[in-house]
């Protein structure tokens, strides 16, 4: 089965801690949302897909933004964050949600004028078929709109927890360079060729600096890159003690000290904001 492992992750691993934690990844991504959105330039009366949708934040703007003669779809494999969203989303009459892969699922053909997706394309195990299947589903001339993350030196919030916890625990099983993550369209010549390869034109990539808002203190934020951060699976991996656990999330907290502002933790980040069309 196609993504098999990433609907696994987002029902059994990530996608029920995201649910938990819906307010502070909100909060955290608010600015690289409303960037999106911005570049996305939705209309009144226009016909979204949003992939990879989550726990809704994005629908709900998407929803006003589109009005009651538009609509949106939200498509996503995780159970769990699908309920946090339709719940959210239950007095919009211009909203619908489908638990589906979007690489996969036989979407409406050119029913669609903007696919829009805020981290949630970069999960792919055949990103050329995934990103064909959404052209599909657009209208001739419709518009491609996702934001991804830019490569990992650039994003602290990534980087900076697995450094950390290699002091503690040895050296980490290396990320395969493109492999479904986070990270695997942080090359922007390979976000090219799948858009290429997929049929899209007037491609567009353009990196942007907004910020990443994280939690009030260092502390807080410490603790939670172990449970729904970068720092989860390397504890699961590797299992170390309690005094260990403890002595990585000091460390990690000390680092983010310098990230500390009134308004909450503030990470600089590079994510690229990508734009095509439909032939």
């Amino acid at each position: 089965m196609a993504n098999e492992a990433q609907r696994d992750y987002w029902n059994a691993g990530a996608g029920p801690r995201w649910a938990e934690h819906q307010a502070i990844m909100d909060r955290s991504l608010g600015e690289i949302g409303k960037l999106l959105l911005e570049r996305a330039a939705i209309r009144a009366g226009e016909r979204v897909l949003d992939v990879g949708c989550g726990n809704g934040a994005t629908i709900l703007e998407v929803s006003r933004l589109v009005g009651p003669m538009g609509g949106v779809l939200g498509i996503d494999v995780s159970d769990p964050m699908l309920a946090v969203a339709r719940r959210r989303a239950a007095d919009l009459g211009n909203v619908g949600f489908l638990a589906a892969d979007a690489q996969t699922h036989a979407l409406e053909p050119g029913a669609y004028d903007l696919v829009l997706s805020r981290f949630g394309v970069m999960f792919f195990d055949d990103p050329p078929r995934a990103f064909a299947n959404l052209r599909r589903a657009l209208r001739p001339g419709g518009r491609l709109c996702f934001v991804c993350w830019g490569p990992p030196a650039d994003n602290p919030w990534f980087a900076m927890p697995p450094r950390i916890a290699a002091r503690h625990l040895g050296p980490l099983e290396p990320t395969q360079p493109r492999a479904p993550g986070p990270m695997a369209l942080a090359e922007r010549d390979y976000v090219s060729e799948i858009l290429l390869a997929a049929g899209f034109a007037a491609i567009g990539i353009t990196p942007e600096h907004p910020a990443f808002v994280g939690h009030p203190s260092a502390e807080e934020e410490a603790r939670f890159a172990a449970v729904a951060g970068p720092l989860t699976g390397i504890l699961a991996a590797k299992q170390p003690n309690a005094a260990t656990v403890a002595a990585i999330l000091g460390d990690l907290a000390a680092a983010l000290k310098p990230f500390e502002t009134p308004a909450g933790l503030r990470f600089p980040t590079t994510v690229y904001v990508v734009t095509a069309r439909a032939p």
